[in-house]
């Protein structure tokens, strides 16, 4: 760990300001109007944090969560991808989201719904172990959640939704760390039982962060980031229909309402607008053919 408690996150403050679009520099403090003319908006700029964005973390096992491991080919060790590069892979898959993306949307669904049932768990567990801390304090034995002396704080900067929602996971990790450890202290746990405890959860962490890595390294290559669902339409190019069979023979087929529209991400920059025609072509598409066809062309 560390020695230094104040840390800053390697973790970018991402998407570059597009005032320069408007020819407005994004570095003025303010803007000063005149009365506008009829039907003319002011534009005041665009939203950006006032101050840091900070979190505090009380346990080694937090601050590994969030760090990850580098690999070290001396040791013999292989990389764990921790929160801060799941945050930035997922960035990368948000804003591929804005091109029409279907895996993009698809991705960010099923990863952002993995968290949440991570987090519920976690919830549970937190609630179970505080309870046995609250039984004690019943019977006359005051006990609080122990804490660091000298907690390390991290300043971050995401540059999505989902660099946050995995932050907060890690908070609530640090504080189910935090409990068990104080009924380890307080005898209430065994060092065995809690150790395995915490390792079980942090597994769990490590497997969902690993899984957009593949998505995201294929998805923004040169082949596959111009793909978008109007590539399956039938008037499209060969190009087009060449990136619908390589995405389908590495991920499969694109579940039918994440494909529509009508499941969406939690966060997405999706804001294509498909014409009506357009839209009934989609709705007749047979994704499993596509998909049955990338396959059986790949094995010709």
């Amino acid at each position: 760990m560390p020695d230094p408690h104040e840390i800053h996150s390697e973790v970018a403050v991402d998407e570059a300001p597009r005032a320069a679009a408007s020819g407005r520099s994004s570095e003025q403090p303010g803007n000063t109007f005149h009365a506008p003319h009829e039907r003319e908006v002011p534009d005041p700029g665009y939203l950006t944090d006032a101050v840091p964005d900070r979190m505090t973390l009380h346990t080694r096992e937090a601050w590994q969560l969030f760090t990850g491991r580098r690999a070290d080919p001396a040791r013999r060790t292989t990389p764990i991808p921790g929160g801060r590069r799941f945050a930035s892979v997922m960035k990368m898959l948000w804003l591929l989201s804005a091109n029409d993306n279907p895996y993009a949307d698809w991705i960010l669904q099923r990863v952002y719904e993995r968290l949440a049932r991570v987090r519920r768990r976690l919830d549970r567990s937190i609630r179970v172990r505080e309870a046995e801390m609250q039984e004690l304090v019943t019977r006359g034995m005051s006990l609080a959640v122990m804490a660091s002396s000298e907690p390390m704080h991290v300043e971050i900067g995401f540059g999505s939704p989902y660099g946050y929602a995995a932050a907060e996971a890690i908070l609530e990790f640090d504080r189910f760390v935090r409990v068990v450890r104080t009924l380890m202290h307080k005898d209430r746990l065994g060092e065995n039982e809690g150790r395995a405890a915490i390792r079980e959860i942090g597994r769990e962490f490590r497997a969902l962060f690993v899984e957009p890595i593949r998505w995201e390294r294929y998805l923004v290559t040169d082949e596959l980031r111009a793909l978008s669902r109007r590539d399956y339409l039938p008037d499209a190019d060969e190009a087009a229909c060449e990136r619908v069979r390589a995405a389908a023979r590495l991920f499969g087929a694109v579940p039918r309402d994440i494909f529509t529209g009508n499941l969406q991400p939690r966060h997405t920059r999706r804001r294509i607008r498909l014409t009506e025609a357009e839209r009934r072509l989609l709705l007749d598409v047979d994704l499993g053919a596509v998909a049955a066809s990338a396959v059986g062309g790949a094995s010709a």
